[in-house]
């Protein structure tokens, strides 16, 4: 994923403690296309990430690597204390910023990148939004 395709810019590439999977991605669409797994199994969106995606997600000009017909969507949800444990949907810079001045304990964001239409979905990248109390 590219610069331009990252959900803030408030977030930029580089990020410490950030964790970036296109390593992973490339294998999985890889073994996709050698026919090593079934479309079943790489498009398997639970339906509230597909319903974030298509609501608050943050859309990009990269196409969906599974059905090659949509753009994907990028959607972020951080997680740390007082959140529930299926983290918080984030849908704005200002909201994630938020959450990098808060001072007691860490949070870490995770972006998922999201095709609405085949339900393909994967995670993208993860970073520490205050990474000095991470440690």
């Amino acid at each position: 994923m590219d610069d331009t395709a990252r959900p803030f810019r408030g977030a930029p590439s580089g990020t410490a403690g950030e964790i970036d999977y296109r390593l992973a991605r490339r294998h999985l669409v890889a073994e996709y296309e050698r026919g090593r797994l079934a479309r079943s199994e790489v498009c398997d969106a639970h339906p509230e990430l597909v319903r974030a995606a298509r609501e608050v997600g943050t859309p990009t000009s990269e196409r969906c690597p599974i059905c090659t017909e949509h753009d994907l969507v990028l959607v972020s949800y951080v997680f740390g204390p007082k959140l529930p444990a299926f983290g918080r949907c984030v849908t704005t810079a200002k909201e994630l910023r938020a959450f990098t001045r808060q001072k007691t304990g860490s949070y870490v964001c995770y972006v998922v990148e999201v095709c609405p239409a085949c339900h393909w979905n994967h995670l993208a990248r993860t970073f520490s939004l205050n990474p000095a109390r991470s440690a």
